[in-house]
């Protein structure tokens, strides 16, 4: 089960246009998006190791996010 909150999942459902939401369609958006997400980042952590720095930062993010695409 993902650690992102349902509630906040489920608003970003109906912020795309979706009226009603199952509980399990926003559990399973949530799992989608901690995969993407811990892939986003394990990308932006290499691209701070590789830089030197023990901080990522927010072109570390938008950079990854570029490769990963």
């Amino acid at each position: 089960m993902a650690e992102l909150p349902i509630a906040a999942v489920d608003r970003i459902i109906r912020k795309a246009g979706g009226q009603r939401v199952s509980e399990s369609a926003a559990e399973e958006l949530a799992d989608v998006l901690e995969e993407k997400g811990l892939e986003l980042a394990r990308e932006a952590v290499e691209l701070t190791e590789h830089a030197g720095r023990k901080t990522v930062r927010d072109e570390d993010i938008r950079l990854a996010m570029r490769k990963t695409e």
